[in-house]
């Protein structure tokens, strides 16, 4: 018969939310949140109105753009308070994939404005129409000033939450879109080459999915539990084969819970002449993950090397389960 040991670390110094940083971390992005909220209302009324003044269908895409924008921020807070919310019995992660759903939402709007923008453009290509360009040209200056306040205020803590990430690209897409929409300003003000309001809305629908597919693809790794990417897992377990008194890992699982919780579960084959050292060995590790890959939440199991059967991956499998009703019941 095996020895086995199964350990389970959780690091509650860190998470989405460090616990020790908790309140200054939530209190600078949601100030940040408020702020570019703020902003993003005031740009969206004078772009709005401003496009119906001046004609621009580069205004009015922009205007669209900044709309999707503004409802994202707004989304976006409300994750970030939801993943407040402590775990449960029936929510045992707590709300903190609220944070991956937010991002996946806002790459979706962000897509479908895109293709809105762009049958505007089309239109507009095939018949241009004149633009107030003089009112324009300012109106957007007005924008990107606003735009680049808010993105200032977002970018402090865009490195460290995906949601927050999300929301910085809305806002600088946004930037972008009014610098494009500056040039047009000026080069129709002096040429009355009207159809470049077209184009420049087309500019800002490659702007807008270039973002939306980045967003996408990190939500749908994450939603899809894939190896997060900054961890190459041939060198972790390499580390983790080098500690000693392990022998060999096997049954392997690394995961995202959200842009900050990573997550690690792994049999551990434990060499014969440090079985009674099994705890101890696991707790070594525990602290190499979490130092070199920021792993804080792992569930590991110590065992004996003659029950070492299983690949270093293992493949999950579908079959029914039978229960005392009779039926057959489906599990993984």
């Amino acid at each position: 018969m095996s020895d086995h040991i199964s350990s389970e670390h959780h690091n509650h110094d860190q998470g989405c939310h460090d616990q020790n940083d908790h309140g200054l971390l939530d209190h600078g992005i949601t100030r940040g949140f408020i702020i570019a909220i703020g902003l993003t209302a005031v740009t969206l009324v004078a772009e709005l109105v401003g496009g119906f003044w001046t004609n621009s269908l580069a205004l009015l895409s922009d205007a669209a753009h900044v709309f999707m924008d503004l409802f994202a921020l707004i989304l976006s807070l409300a994750a970030i308070h939801l993943a407040r919310f402590p775990a449960s019995d029936t929510r045992t992660y707590g709300w903190h994939r609220a944070e991956i759903f937010a991002s996946l939402i806002n790459g979706v709007t962000l897509l479908l404005i895109a293709f809105g923008i762009l049958g505007e453009a089309w239109d507009r290509m095939l018949q241009p129409e004149a633009v107030k360009s003089k009112e324009m040209f300012i109106i957007a200056i007005i924008g990107l000033i606003m735009n680049l306040i808010a993105a200032s205020r977002l970018h402090r803590h865009s490195h460290d939450d995906l949601n927050v990430r999300s929301a910085f690209l809305h806002v600088l897409g946004d930037a972008i879109a009014s610098v494009g929409v500056i040039i047009g300003g000026v080069i129709m003000l002096y040429t009355e080459w009207f159809v470049l309001d077209a184009l420049v809305s087309m500019i800002i629908v490659l702007i807008i999915s270039w973002g939306a597919i980045r967003i996408l693809r990190e939500a749908g790794h994450i939603l899809l539990e894939g190896v997060p990417k900054h961890i190459d897992i041939n060198e972790l377990v390499d580390k983790m084969r080098g500690t000693e008194g392990v022998k060999d890992i096997h049954h392997l699982h690394v995961w995202s819970i959200c842009s900050h919780i990573t997550a690690l579960s792994a049999h551990i084959d434990i060499e014969p002449d440090y079985r009674l050292r099994q705890g101890e060995i696991i707790g070594t590790l525990e602290e190499l993950l979490d130092h070199d890959y920021h792993i804080t939440h792992t569930t590991m199991q110590g065992e004996c090397s003659s029950c070492l059967t299983g690949p270093i991956i293992q493949q999950l499998k579908h079959r029914p389960r039978k229960t005392t009703d009779g039926h057959n019941h489906h599990s993984h």
